[in-house]
């Protein structure tokens, strides 16, 4: 499989018998290589430890009793009985618990105190020698509930007059500049882009096209499910122990919610078992503090895997209505698009999704006039979070239908309809962002994979009555584009420590919970300090009382932010290296070189110094001494971001875009509405490709995750609000059965001039338009249109007949 656009130097990568073919150029000795995952021995051998793993002195074992009303008022709640149970040493209720969480938007009690707004949502906590006996605490308390009639439909509760999830609205805190809450509505944040003249836009347009799309809540199903451990001290100090995707997020949230001093509070994340954005933010954590702090001694609340689906948030989801204007040569000339993000029970964090999707809710094309309402709504379902693809995945899935879509009323191919209205140097995204060649080519990633499935010109669409043994076969395109959704403060820091030996310890606090991260760390600072590589140590554990500051491990900011701060960390490092080495060997910095663990005279290679008597403190024949041990401090901040006026949604959002693509080829069974993955194709502008391996495993791995939104994944909920399918024996994901016959994937090198080396990221990515693809080829495969997905087989076999 040729790679498109890029040099000849091309390496293959055997994967289970799927081609794969990556480029780059050997201009570096570490970067770029396939460097196996540092993490691999600990996780396989299960040395590796996780927060399920750790048990304290004296600690004891917490349980949640759960609503099981989807929107309820607590008349009482009556747990005397618990508080007699042996075993029993803490009881606690919302009534108790005065206090607010939330990271964006704070909406959410610790415990509910007056009203219930989901089905699962924690009404008390109890806190025992064991789970067991927790268990059965949980069940003698009694709460009288009186019932109140759920919002459920994120189309209803948008209205005007519907009744108030939050009638409290107005009076929560939030990122003021930043959201715009609605008072007396069920909308905490009203995300509006314009651009353009639409009026004009409309006028220009000889076709005008429009569409409804909808997609599912779904949940993360990360391996370990959630889980903390905390030690209230005296003097309003406490230890934490969590599995969560930042220590200093958590550590901000809980000292914002409790009043604490942040020196006062200790947070650390060993292992964490998978996280998709489920684990950022903060969750189980000050609810433990509080069954700690009456209790006097450590307690730890894991949660089941059903509590993950209907207690712990999901990924939110989407009712999205798309216009476009186009004239008969395919120049879009207007697009309008309203978004409904069905937010769940709290927004804390689902604000931002309807914020930072919005400012891709064109998609990577030009629009020259554009008008886009994004809401966030309240409804009495389990609340939703960052996922995976921070609502691109939900919004590109209307818009690259809605691409095909239009392509077919015009009679134009959709592979060339997209490539004419592609972002290109020179373009202004919707925000009003300048595109340049240096930000990436969606063209080329198009183009890349429309070639590897085979793409025809001017497709037509199949008719299922004409199946062949019960099959038939479609093909499919869709784009995609995402940048980091972060606030425009966001930061990070890398600290590098020398050993006696000459080895170095790497301090961060991006959490790698099963994304590579800290492998490739340690190509960056092996690079760049010019050791072997296996010198390098990451220190896996995050703490924030000795590791530096990180905001959060999300948005696939990492390779960007993390690396060029342990790069600065690095030339920290070798300064005071060059510096203790100029005067030893009594020449001029500039004169000198490090390779390999050593430092020597550029012309005169003979006069070297091994970094071993140097990062310690150098020490002269007679005994005097030099210098001291080396520390290399690195940091990196997200310059020249701007947030988006509020009511324009103008501003400089990104730091940086990572565009692509994916092709699809299915069969569907018309028989049994089965969909099969013939082949998929997946190009992604990485900028530089740092590790070649886990550029291939990354994306192998979110193209999956992709497929099981694009057809088998949904949350179900009846007329009551009530979560029908909060387990694997009605929840589907996909299993090894479910993966494509064949891969192709495709790495284009537009490098990103603020990148280390010109990586940008593409964790989150290969996830995204994965659904849209597939619902393109389902329409070339059987002339139906899908606005909604999962494409499941009772969906489908549905469709069919209807």
């Amino acid at each position: 499989m040729p790679m498109h656009g890029l040099s000849s130097n091309n390496r293959s990568h055997p994967c289970r018998g799927k081609k794969i073919k990556l480029t780059m150029k050997e201009e570096y000795k570490y970067i770029g290589k396939s460097y196996p995952r540092i993490d691999g021995p600990a996780k396989v051998t299960g040395s590796a430890e996780y927060v399920h793993d750790l048990k304290l002195p004296g600690m004891l074992y917490a349980r949640i009793l759960k609503s099981p009303h989807a929107s309820s008022k607590i008349k009482s709640i009556n747990i005397d009985m618990a508080k007699k149970l042996p075993g029993v040493k803490a009881v606690v209720t919302g009534k108790e618990l005065n206090y607010k969480v939330g990271l964006y938007m704070i909406d959410k009690d610790i415990l509910a105190r007056d009203y219930v707004r989901y089905q699962g949502e924690p009404v008390a906590a109890v806190a025992a020698i064991d789970e067991l006996t927790a268990e059965k605490a949980c069940k003698l308390i009694d709460v009288d509930y009186e019932i109140i009639e759920p919002v459920l439909d994120v189309m209803e509760a948008a209205k005007k007059g519907s009744k108030l999830v939050h009638p409290e609205l107005k009076k929560y805190s939030f990122m003021k500049g930043v959201f715009d809450p609605q008072p007396n509505t069920n909308i905490p944040h009203w995300q509006k882009i314009r651009k353009g003249d639409m009026k004009k836009g409309w006028e220009e347009a000889d076709l005008i096209v429009e569409n409804d799309f909808w997609n599912p809540p779904v949940q993360h199903v990360a391996m370990e499910t959630h889980t903390a451990i905390v030690r209230a001290l005296p003097q309003n100090k406490a230890e934490i122990w969590t599995s969560a995707q930042s220590p200093f997020t958590v550590r901000n949230l809980f000292c914002v919610c409790f009043g604490l001093r942040h020196q006062d509070v200790r947070v650390r994340i060993p292992s964490v078992g998978g996280g998709f954005g489920g684990k950022a933010g903060i969750h189980l954590e000050p609810l433990v503090y509080c069954l700690s702090k009456k209790s006097g001694r450590p307690v730890k609340l894991t949660m089941t895997r059903e509590e993950e689906f209907n207690t712990i948030p999901s990924r939110q989801g989407l009712r999205s209505f798309l216009k476009t204007g186009v004239k008969k040569d395919g120049t879009i000339t207007a697009y309008e698009a309203k978004l409904y993000w069905d937010a769940g029970a709290y927004a804390d964090y689902g604000v931002n999704i309807g914020r930072a999707a919005a400012t891709a809710s064109a998609g990577p094309y030009e629009v020259p006039n554009c008008h886009v309402d994004s809401f966030v709504v309240y409804t009495n379902k389990v609340f939703g979070t960052a996922y995976r693809g921070f609502g691109h995945l939900e919004v590109l899935w209307g818009v690259e239908r809605h691409m095909d879509i239009i392509a077919a009323k015009l009679k134009i191919d959709p592979l060339e309809f997209r490539l004419k209205n592609a972002l290109r140097d020179g373009s202004k995204t919707i925000t009003g962002e300048r595109i340049y060649s240096h930000t990436g080519r969606v063209d080329k990633c198009l183009k890349s994979v429309a070639k590897e499935i085979g793409w025809e010109k001017n497709p037509k669409p199949g008719n299922w009555k004409k199946a062949v043994n019960g099959k038939i076969r479609g093909k499919g395109i869709a784009a995609l584009q995402k940048a980091p959704a972060m606030p425009t403060f966001t930061s990070c820091s890398v600290v590098i420590k020398f050993n006696e030996d000459a080895s170095c310890d790497l301090l961060v606090s991006g959490v790698d919970y099963g994304q590579g991260t800290y492998t490739m760390l340690t190509q960056v600072a092996a690079e760049e300090l010019k050791l072997p590589i296996e010198k390098v140590n990451v220190v896996w554990d995050c703490d924030t009382s000795t590791n530096p500051y990180d905001w959060q491990t999300v948005a696939s900011r990492f390779a960007v932010m993390g690396g060029n701060a342990t790069i600065d960390a690095a030339h920290d490092a070798l300064r005071q290296i060059k510096e203790v080495a100029a005067q030893a060997l009594r020449c001029p910095v500039g004169d000198l070189v490090c390779e390999d663990g050593k430092v020597f005279i550029k012309h005169n290679p003979d006069e070297t110094i091994p970094y071993e008597k140097i990062v310690m403190g150098y020490v002269y024949p007679n005994g005097n001494s030099i210098g001291g041990p080396v520390i290399g401090r690195g940091r990196f901040i997200a310059q020249g971001l701007t947030n988006l006026d509020l009511k324009t949604g103008q501003g400089l959002p990104a730091l940086d875009w990572t565009f692509g693509a994916h092709g699809v080829e299915i069969e569907v069974d018309v028989d049994t509405g089965e969909i099969k993955i013939i082949k998929i194709a997946t190009s992604l502008d990485a900028g530089k490709v740092l590790n070649e391996q886990q550029c291939v495993t990354q994306t192998i791995g979110g193209v999956v995750q992709g497929l099981g939104s694009a057809v088998l994944e949904e949350f179900k909920f009846d007329k009551k609000g009530r979560l029908q399918n909060a387990g694997f024996v009605d929840y589907k994901i996909p299993t090894a059965k479910d993966l494509p016959g064949k891969f192709a994937l495709i790495f284009l090198e537009t490098e990103l001039p603020h990148g280390p080396y010109g990586a940008r990221g593409i964790a989150e990515h290969p996830m995204i338009s994965v659904p849209g693809a597939v619902g393109n080829a389902f329409y070339y495969a059987t002339g139906i249109e899908a606005f909604e997905f999962p494409l499941t087989p009772e969906r489908v076999f549905f469709m069919l007949r209807q």
